[in-house]
């Protein structure tokens, strides 16, 4: 049996090997003793030949090798896969409400690089992105159907980053029977997932704790509009009913059973998922938007089967495009209401712009994918936050997001904060989240703290 090969480390790196950062750089290597074959296990040593972990070689990407252990492995076996995924149901089991229902395996920040996993009901849905996982496909399957005994197995691994390892792009199905479309819960809610069109493997998960947490800004809003719980009297005065009912201004029952709601407003909502809380939660009126007409149908069937049909219109537009024109309409209103409307051309109809929401939700997709793109990340941050928070009531709230890994979390809270002051805006921070439990995260892995998720209380500055 021959001796497996060795990566040797430079002396004068940085350390990032042992902080935790599970990724040796083609830089970070003074040389390699013996053959390594793609995709194959070699041992990672200090430049003093002392043993520090064991990993998979690949020549052909920047990053030479993904650590899998600390301790010497003979090989990444069935068995060992199937250890490793115990660990991740287990998590999951303690951790994930929904645990028929959400992300299984988290590539390094569950100790299988280049690997995640998504559960729908009965199918999971599986991305490999590396060449040490390709050329282990058969023993990987054999663990996943030995832990999760699933129906069927559906690959997505439609990815670029695959083109790095020197990889196809691959989708199909992998094993047993995998319907597109499967329904999932989530917080209670019933949502449709395309395992086949949909993003990434059909749905995102991370934001599931996130989603809840909008929860407290959807009731309350009803005294805004001068309605009141109030005792009703009968014509002789005595009492109608033990409870009480809202009342308008003038004293009129509101039938209306949301009229404590929030009108809010989500942009970038994919399938609807904040959409489906929003209403869950108590919202009075919901404007769900997507540029992708295939995202806002879906959007819709969802809406639909929770009953929610109602409260919701949809929208399919840009983002940016949406936001600017009712910014715009709004200023004009502003403007006809202003001393000086004489020079305002009021013959102009108005139509339906210029609208403002109790909530405004904004989820985009990742702006910066690479650092190079991080200057033109954090216009698009401030662009569409700007936009937003003007059409935020005074009082409401703004929930916005960034799943950009090279937005780092301060920059991200230092461009709200630019687009707070061109907007004349004072933001009180409620809320400051990330990834969900069945995302957790590696100290010293800085790539895996990815989302950035916040609630502002929203006040106009001249109004404090």
């Amino acid at each position: 049996m021959n001796e497996r090969a060795k990566v040797v480390l430079k002396k004068n790196r940085k350390p990032r090997l042992e902080q935790g950062h599970p990724w040796i750089y083609a830089g970070e290597i003074e040389r390699l003793e013996g053959i390594a074959e793609p995709g194959g296990l070699v041992d990672v040593v200090d430049h003093r030949g002392r043993y520090a972990a064991t990993g998979y070689w690949n020549e052909q990407s920047q990053i030479r090798v993904r650590i899998v252990a600390y301790e010497p492995i003979g090989e990444m076996d069935t068995a060992f896969f199937a250890q490793r995924l115990t660990r991740c149901k287990q998590h999951r089991e303690r951790f994930a409400p929904d645990a028929a229902d959400c992300r299984l395996v988290y590539g390094e920040a569950d100790f299988l690089p280049g690997l995640t996993v998504d559960r729908f009901g009965g199918v999971l849905v599986v991305q490999v992105l590396t060449l040490g996982m390709e050329i282990r496909r058969e023993q990987l399957q054999e663990a996943l159907v030995q832990v999760f005994a699933p129906e069927g197995i559906y690959e997505r691994s439609d990815v670029g980053v695959r083109r790095l390892e020197g990889l196809e792009e691959r989708t199909g199905v992998w094993y047993g029977e995998c319907p597109r479309l499967i329904e999932i819960m989530e917080n209670g809610l019933r949502l449709e997932v395309d395992i086949v069109e949909g993003q990434k493997t059909g749905y995102f998960y991370d934001q599931r704790e996130n989603r809840a947490a909008i929860a407290p800004l959807m009731t309350g809003w009803g005294a805004r509009s001068g309605i009141r719980l109030a005792q009703l009297e009968t014509d002789n005065g005595a009492p109608e009913g033990a409870g009480l009912v809202p009342v308008n201004a003038n004293g009129k029952p509101v039938t209306f059973p949301y009229w404590d709601g929030a009108t809010v407003l989500e942009c970038f909502a994919h399938t609807g998922s904040f959409t489906l809380h929003a209403c869950k939660y108590g919202a009075k009126k919901v404007t769900c938007l997507d540029v992708s007409e295939h995202a806002i149908e879906t959007a819709r069937r969802n809406v639909e089967r929770n009953g929610f049909g109602d409260r919701v219109e949809f929208v399919v537009a840009d983002a940016f495009d949406y936001l600017r024109t009712q910014v715009k309409g709004l200023e004009e209103r502003r403007a006809r209401s202003a001393a000086d409307s004489s020079k305002v051309d009021t013959s102009r109809p108005l139509g339906g712009t210029g609208r403002t929401f109790d909530v405004v939700i904004l989820d985009p997709p990742a702006f910066a994918k690479t650092k190079l793109a991080v200057e033109g990340a954090c216009r698009g941050y401030k662009d569409i936050n700007l936009q937003g928070l003007k059409l935020v009531n005074e009082g409401g709230y703004l929930v916005t997001a960034s799943c950009s890994y090279h937005m780092r979390p301060e920059l991200f809270l230092e461009t709200i904060q630019a687009a707070a002051a061109d907007a004349g805006k004072t933001l009180r921070l409620v809320e400051w989240r990330a990834a969900g439990k069945d995302h957790p995260q590696l100290l010293g892995v800085s790539e895996g703290h990815y989302l950035k998720f916040a609630i502002f209380e929203v006040y106009s500055r001249e109004k404090l």
